[in-house]
């Protein structure tokens, strides 16, 4: 008998997330590619064109696509921890809630929430805190980019108060 027939154990099977990882790696390779393939039109007079670094980045990403296969056959990854879901839905719906508010409620006040619900994502309990200090630390670098870099983040409510 060979030594993967023994009773008990189980044939080795290639690691699937890993696989999964590949593919998306593979696709978003295929989705660069097809896009530099309409920018290699505008390259007239020099072989280095717009469509130069698209194309060097895709054959990168489909390089890791193929190391990631040969190593998800290699089952050569670690075990993965347990992944916790519910700071995954915090992150997000932080997430979703500052690209809802960012218009109408402002930079400041929509950024201070996501810090906020990141923030409860890594451990921090405390929103009656978290929020406030969001807003304010979201304010600054608001004032920064608006005032000193002349840089234009949705006003809100509070913007408008320094406008």
């Amino acid at each position: 008998m060979s030594g993967n027939n023994l009773p008990g154990t189980s044939p080795r099977r290639p690691d699937g997330a890993a696989l999964g990882v590949a593919v998306v790696l593979a696709v978003i390779a295929g989705i660069i590619l097809w896009d530099a393939a309409h920018l290699a039109a505008l390259t007239a007079y020099s072989p280095v064109g717009p469509a130069t670094v698209p194309y060097v980045v895709a054959f990168g990403l489909l390089g890791l696509a193929v190391w990631t296969v040969f190593a998800a056959m290699r089952r050569d990854f670690p075990e993965r921890e347990h992944q916790e879901i519910a700071p995954v839905i915090w992150i997000i719906g932080g997430l979703a809630a500052q690209m809802l508010l960012l218009k109408t409620a402002g930079f400041s006040i929509a950024t201070g929430l996501l810090f906020a619900a990141t923030a409860y994502a890594f451990g921090r309990r405390k929103l009656w805190v978290s929020i406030p200090v969001g807003i304010v630390l979201s304010f600054v670098v608001w004032l920064i980019f608006a005032r000193l870099l002349q840089l234009s983040l949705p006003a809100g409510p509070i913007e408008r108060l320094f406008i």
